[in-house]
């Protein structure tokens, strides 16, 4: 593994308060197209169902969510499904072909035109999904004040959460896969690797310089910190290595710093960070940590093995 690893530059953000910002979880065009049902929707869902990579879900993908990936389709984010990256308990990953909508490189070049650049597309699965786990995080958060007790607009919350959760992160200069769209029930974003050579996670291989590593999560669970953000579930497993860089992923949990449990959740992270650099031969602890992503900290030198 690389023993050097590249921070990604800030951009202005906002200081903590503009995550109040409401996000809107009514019914969008995914859910009316699924009502209208007209012709060319029902020839495309029907071909979805057909296809090899989703036939195991057609039993679970409700129309509402064949009409978001034809939604997709029609604002020209996916040009083509490709197979399936990840099947998980909540949502299925499958890689596509962008279709020119959309979306920078991994530079941060926004190129004149998306297509032929392969995208991930994340299906949650309203029905299987976890409701109360997924309420834990979105109770509290002001931004969902007021959401009804429906899992389907529990589910589309927590999509649209993970969206606008990538995009603070981003502007906060912190290594995330890129968001491009989201509807309903599916985001689109940027695919880090795939079934076959897929993006290995920070527990997965060894570290040549276990410091460096360190010192950019830290920075980036800071950088979040200070864009009003706590990931909540922070570990060398939600941590990828793509290329030479670190990107931190799964960022539907995160909530804001006004959350009750926000906290909590930070001296989680905390633990769960210090306690692998510890296994890597680190002497760091959890409360430095944490000093150094509140800006608590006195002592910023990097940490001695």
């Amino acid at each position: 593994m690389t023993d050097s690893f590249e921070l990604v530059d800030t951009e202005d953000v906002d200081s903590p308060g503009d995550e109040w910002e409401e996000i809107d979880v009514a019914d969008t065009d995914a859910d009316r197209i699924a009502r209208k049902r007209d012709r060319e929707f029902s020839e495309f869902r029907d071909r979805i169902k057909d296809a090899d990579q989703f036939k195991v879900e057609a039993s679970v993908f409700d129309d509402a969510t064949f009409a978001a990936l034809y939604k997709l389709v029609q604002d020209g984010y996916i040009e083509a499904f490709g197979g399936p990256i990840s099947t998980g308990k909540e949502a299925n990953v499958y890689s596509a072909l962008g279709g020119g909508r959309g979306g920078e490189d991994s530079a941060g070049n926004r190129p004149e035109t998306g297509e032929g650049r392969q995208v991930a597309v994340k299906v949650y699965r309203i029905n299987a999904s976890d409701f109360r786990d997924m309420r834990d995080y979105l109770d509290g958060d002001p931004r969902f004040d007021g959401i009804g007790s429906k899992k389907s607009e529990v589910v589309k919350a927590w999509v649209r959460k993970e969206y606008a959760n990538l995009e603070r992160a981003r502007k906060a200069g912190v290594r995330v896969p890129e968001p491009i769209a989201v509807e309903r029930n599916v985001l689109v974003m940027e695919l880090l690797g795939i079934k076959e050579s897929r993006a290995k996670r920070l527990g997965e291989v060894h570290i040549e310089n276990p410091e460096t590593a360190y010192e950019v999560i830290r920075e980036y669970m800071r950088r979040l910190y200070d864009a009003g953000l706590v990931h909540g579930d922070l570990s060398e497993y939600n941590v990828i290595l793509h290329g030479e860089e670190l990107v931190v992923i799964d960022l539907g949990q995160a909530v804001t710093v006004h959350h009750p449990n926000s906290r909590e959740f930070l001296e989680r992270d905390c633990h769960n960070v210090a306690a692998f650099f510890r296994r890597q031969g680190l002497e760091v602890t959890d409360d430095d940590l944490l000093d150094y992503v509140t800006g608590d900290a006195e002592d910023e030198a990097a940490p001695g093995s």
